[in-house]
């Protein structure tokens, strides 16, 4: 059991740094050229969708601003959609393939829509991790956009994350 610990903590750590790598090599790619590096965007109304859930996102934060527990956000956000008739799931779980084969099960914090995947932080900063954990499910899910929301910043949208799988 301590050996499988070891090891997905070790595999989670590759995933960090291979995070951690893709941001910086966007970074070099961007300063060279100047510009942004090219993506693929996801649909307009995918992307209308992630609006929408940053709004509801938005108002929760205005009302309960940081320094909450990361499950106090997560249900005062299912309110939220749940008012603004934005469908979802809480928890979604998710099966994990490697090469064909089902290896483990993964937990969804918000799934909206059935096409954008929420995940909820309340941490003092974001670290590669975390993105690399959207990364992850979105690839597992073999969705394209995902949002990374950590409420515990004064002003969400220096914690809001949009991670598209290209």
């Amino acid at each position: 059991m301590n050996r499988q610990f070891e090891e997905r903590e070790e595999l989670n750590r590759q995933d960090a740094k291979f995070a951690e790598e893709e941001e910086e090599r966007g970074r070099e790619e961007e300063g060279e050229r100047g510009r942004s590096i090219e993506r693929i965007e996801p649909s307009e109304e995918l992307d209308d969708l992630a609006h929408r859930v940053i709004g509801a996102a938005i108002e929760v934060h205005r009302h309960l601003g940081p320094g909450f527990l990361e499950g106090v956000y997560e249900e005062a956000l299912a309110i939220e959609l749940r008012l603004r008739g934005i469908p979802f799931e809480r928890q979604k779980m998710i099966v994990v393939g490697y090469k064909e084969a089902a290896v483990g099960e993964g937990k969804l914090d918000l799934l909206v829509d059935d096409r954008l995947i929420v995940e909820l932080k309340a941490v003092e900063v974001l670290s590669a991790i975390h993105k690399a954990q959207v990364i992850s499910h979105l690839r597992a899910t073999r969705l394209r956009l995902g949002l990374l929301i950590n409420f515990n910043v004064p002003i969400l949208k220096n914690g809001l994350q949009r991670v598209i799988l290209s």
